[in-house]
């Protein structure tokens, strides 16, 4: 029997509406608002001339041809991330499978490779600056990742670790032990306040004309903020820990955070070309 003190779940349906073979899910839902929104706040950004300077920028119209690029990389770099760094030995018994994306199964690490791929292809095709689309999708991002932990967390899946703190949460599929609401840790972390530490650094501090700043710092909050988190999540029954305490998110992120780094360091350091004013 769980502790008294244990916040038990909340009977959320994941699926909203059914009708007939069409049924809408939250997680669905989720990602269509988080780039709808992602979407909307790119826009909003390259329309505020007081944050760029003498830095050139995308139209809006730009944007709103990248969405669908955008989205492509999320889904098709999110679900192969999966196949390959989570469960390659499933899928390669059972190919037929890795598409299967509403059976379940998305990395953020292989969506964020995917997303840079189409924006490099993008901003070849359009003669864009190639930092200035990784700063807007860096500043526009945090939106996305709060909406699906949030989904993750309807989904009651991806949970915690078993602990006594007041807020622990009892997972209807996670056994009786109350456990750590990792998704909302997750969603606070890499969501909300990475969001506004990036909103600080583009509106306070304009470094929208530091071209690569911006990109920088959403890879090293992301990855610090999901090696924390990491440290409270039950990490995938079939890898466990890798090492100690290591999971595959910390391998995954860690790369991410050194090149954070290197990029905020190198966008400071460097002289901005002709091409990025």
């Amino acid at each position: 029997m769980p502790p008294l003190l244990a916040i038990p779940f909340p009977a959320i349906d994941p699926v909203i509406v059914e009708i007939g073979p069409f049924a809408l899910r939250w997680y669905a839902l989720a990602y269509i608002v988080g780039i709808v929104l992602a979407w909307r706040y790119m826009r909003a950004l390259v329309l505020n001339d007081t944050l760029w300077g003498p830095r050139n920028r995308p139209t809006p119209v730009d944007l709103d041809d990248f969405v669908l690029w955008g989205t492509l990389g999320i889904i098709l770099g999110g679900r192969l991330g999966y196949v390959l760094f989570y469960n390659p030995a499933y899928y390669l018994a059972n190919p037929g499978e890795i598409l299967a994306i509403w059976s379940g199964g998305m990395s953020f690490h292989g969506g964020f490779a995917g997303t840079v791929i189409a924006m490099m292809l993008f901003a070849w095709k359009r003669g864009l600056s190639l930092w200035t689309l990784f700063d807007l999708a860096g500043c526009a991002a945090p939106i996305g990742i709060f909406f699906g932990r949030m989904a993750n967390f309807i989904n009651s899946e991806l949970w915690g670790r078993p602990t006594d703190v007041p807020w622990a949460v009892v997972f209807p599929n996670a056994g009786p032990e109350p456990r750590h609401p990792s998704q909302l840790y997750e969603a606070a972390l890499e969501g909300v306040i990475l969001f506004l530490v990036l909103r600080l650094l583009s509106h306070r501090f304009k470094l929208l004309q530091r071209p690569g700043f911006l990109a920088g710092a959403f890879a090293c909050g992301y990855g610090v903020g999901r090696s924390i988190v990491e440290l409270y999540r039950v990490p995938d029954a079939h890898i466990g820990y890798l090492s100690g305490f290591l999971t595959m998110g910390m391998l995954l992120s860690l790369p991410m955070i050194l090149a954070g780094i290197a990029l905020m360091v190198w966008s400071v350091k460097r002289t901005p070309r002709a091409a990025d004013q």
